[in-house]
């Protein structure tokens, strides 16, 4: 059964390509023809990793979409603009939207500016991340919220992921392009819920999206 549909997946900082190999599984299953693109922040520069993702995109058969885990979602949102020929549908899942709160806590540190390497400190900075395009296809943003709050959690009372609240996952504006769904689940392990595996099988398999061959 040939696939006619592709899917890149980018995992988040911290992780590699095997933390999206259950979710990449699973759509193969869907017969979407899921891939993985590693990097490494500590060892690789921001500008760098954007130029190999160009080009893998570049390769890749079309009609194709990309989803992104944490650190993923950057990475996608900019490249965005210079992609001759843009995906379908970006699935974002827990995206980092603004300056996060551990991000600014942990950037002036040594062992974080080592091992999360220049990536992690775009994080940290504001203007960087004020600056990411916003994607103007049909994109799906998975916000966790299994966190624990109250008087020993670093979010208060807000709503959060462990790694990111609610509201540092929020656009400042957002398009009718963008749909939320919020899920109860932790930051590092989204990917594998089988609510956000399910939408994004299902959202792909829309009628406004090409089908997969079932022939």
């Amino acid at each position: 059964m040939p696939m006619n549909l592709s899917a890149l997946l980018l995992h988040g900082m911290g992780r590699t390509p095997l933390s999206m190999v259950w979710l990449a599984r699973r759509l193969r299953t869907a017969n979407i023809d899921a891939r993985c693109f590693g990097y490494s922040v500590t060892f690789e520069r921001f500008a760098a990793c954007q130029a190999r993702l160009r080009a893998r995109i570049a390769a890749m058969k079309t009609p194709y979409v990309l989803i992104g885990h944490s650190l993923g979602t950057v990475l996608i949102r900019s490249v965005l603009p210079e992609l001759t020929a843009p995906p379908l549908t970006c699935f974002l899942l827990t995206p980092p939207t603004v300056v996060c709160r551990l991000a600014r806590r942990f950037a002036p540190h040594l062992p974080y500016r080592w091992l999360a390497g220049e990536m992690g400190q775009l994080l940290a900075d504001p203007t960087f991340m004020a600056a990411l395009p916003i994607p103007s296809m049909p994109t799906t943003v998975y916000v966790g919220a299994r966190g624990w709050r109250g008087r020993f959690s670093p979010f208060g009372d807000e709503a959060n992921d462990v790694i990111l609240s609610v509201t540092e996952t929020l656009l400042p504006e957002t398009p009718p392009n963008i749909r939320r769904v919020e899920i109860r689940a932790a930051h590092s392990f989204i990917m594998n819920h089988k609510e956000v595996v399910g939408d994004i099988i299902k959202e792909i398999n829309k009628s406004d999206l090409p089908q997969n061959s079932k022939t």
